[in-house]
């Protein structure tokens, strides 16, 4: 995790800040509900929200009223923050590549996603 963290500095970004885009990311239409998000990153709701406010400075992200909810706050996507959210995947990706694809075998790969898409989808249930 160490060596991971290290490498998000050459991405202009914490691996923090790339969770939040990350978990932005994948939620439809790229907006999550603020305290949707907090339950999917491992940083407490503080930190989440001091983080959100850095990437709505930083243009990434845009803060929304909660149309179901008049005291939520939804979250959303800018344009740049896909962009650089995208352009952190490529170099994050790859470095995971680095590390796991260079040890496990094609099949070990196999089980290991496997394995990974049932843990996220029981999650997800």
């Amino acid at each position: 995790m160490r060596d991971l963290r290290r490498d998000f500095t050459n991405v202009g970004m914490s691996m923090n800040e790339y969770d939040v885009l990350f978990n932005t990311y994948r939620a439809p239409n790229h907006r999550i509900r603020l305290r949707e998000l907090n339950s999917s990153v491992l940083i407490t709701q503080s930190s989440v929200s001091r983080l959100v406010d850095r990437l709505v400075a930083r243009e990434f992200m845009v803060k929304l009223e909660d149309e179901l909810d008049a005291r939520g706050t939804v979250v959303e996507l800018t344009a740049e923050g896909v962009r650089a959210f995208r352009s952190a995947a490529i170099v994050h990706t790859e470095n995971i590549n680095d590390r796991v694809g260079s040890v496990l075998t094609p099949e070990e790969l196999v089980t290991l996603r496997d394995l990974c898409t049932k843990l996220r989808e029981h999650d997800e249930a």
